[in-house]
């Protein structure tokens, strides 16, 4: 076949291909061009019972302000909170004893900042913030990311309280790593916020499991598995055995499907069988999602009974109560 045929011939081929329409790219552009209702915003909502945090969001949202601040302010309520042991100071440490921080934050136009394994630093969430804004990266880690957070003003905080030191104690007698479902799998607070001007945010804290391996990181500060935002579709965020959410990028998983159309909480729910479908000790874990449209509209899922999540909007704050795919 001669050059010039063939090249006619490949650009018929790929004009007739580009006529034809794929069944998820037309879901997509569909999904793309619906216009929302702004009824239910502004929203702010965030896994379990933290009422504190979403208070403090929704004060940020109320005065119009944006979306990114009122998911920092929100969680760094948590993070302050010494009575919440899965975050922040008062958080309980891995095996040697020490207490290590992940979070993330995301905002609508698509930017991140990741912070991993940071010690001695209360908000970890501010500290991913400014990696976002302030460097050319996603994601710091260990001590790279504690200097960077000293270079930025922070200040060094013990973050072992005198509970959590004893707890630890008293566990290393039989030092037995087994999560406790809905107890040491409350590992996390993720927050969505959506402001007046329609605009997603985002951000998940943690301390990660009680007396995990020094070093480990689960999936609260991974952008596309504790946490993912797309303004144009919606935002969602994980709870639970992070390692579960990491190996099916969970939050990034819910986020697609409601681009082709899924409800928040058909893709919550979808989520949650993929891990079922994969996992054949899933009953041994726990694993809570929750996604927001770009509508407002709210979908959450677990895996065993008793997640929840908090929502604040101007009808006043809620605490509710998640479906499970494991009814008892």
């Amino acid at each position: 076949m001669k050059r010039r045929n063939f090249i006619q011939k490949a650009g018929l081929s790929a004009a007739s291909l580009a006529a034809t329409p794929l069944l998820a790219n037309d879901r997509v552009e569909k999904k793309s061009q619906k216009t929302f209702s702004t009824k239910n915003i502004p929203i702010v909502i965030c896994t379990w019972n933290c009422p504190n945090a979403t208070a403090k969001a929704w004060e940020v949202l109320e005065a119009d302000g944006l979306a990114l601040d009122a998911v920092e302010q929100g969680v760094m309520m948590e993070e302050s909170d010494i009575k919440n042991q899965s975050v922040g100071k008062g958080g309980r440490p891995d095996r040697e004893g020490n207490v290590t921080l992940d979070a993330c934050i995301m905002d609508h136009t698509g930017n991140a900042g990741s912070v991993v394994y940071l010690q001695n630093i209360e908000h970890p969430v501010s500290v991913a913030r400014k990696v976002m804004e302030d460097t050319p990266h996603v994601i710091l880690a260990g001590k790279g990311a504690e200097q960077f957070a000293y270079e930025k003003g922070f200040k060094k905080v013990d973050l072992l309280t005198e509970k959590s030191k004893n707890e630890w104690i008293e566990w290393k007698k039989e030092s037995k790593y087994k999560p406790i479902i809905n107890i040491e799998n409350h590992d996390t607070i993720g927050m969505l916020a959506i402001d007046k001007q329609g605009r997603i945010s985002g951000a998940c804290t943690t301390s990660g499991m009680a007396y995990k391996m020094a070093g480990r990181v689960g999936d609260s500060p991974i952008i596309g598995s504790g946490l993912f935002i797309d303004d144009e579709v919606g935002g969602a965020t994980a709870t639970g055995m992070g390692e579960l959410v990491l190996k099916t990028v969970g939050s990034f998983l819910i986020v697609e499907l409601m681009r082709q159309g899924y409800s928040p909480q058909e893709a919550c729910e979808e989520a949650i069988r993929r891990i079922v479908a994969k996992n054949t000790n899933y009953k041994d874990f726990q694993i809570g999602y929750l996604a927001i449209n770009k509508a407002g509209e709210v979908g959450c899922y677990c895996l065993h009974q008793g997640f929840s999540y908090s929502k604040y909007t101007k009808e006043g704050q809620v605490e509710i109560k998640s479906d499970s795919y494991l009814n008892s």
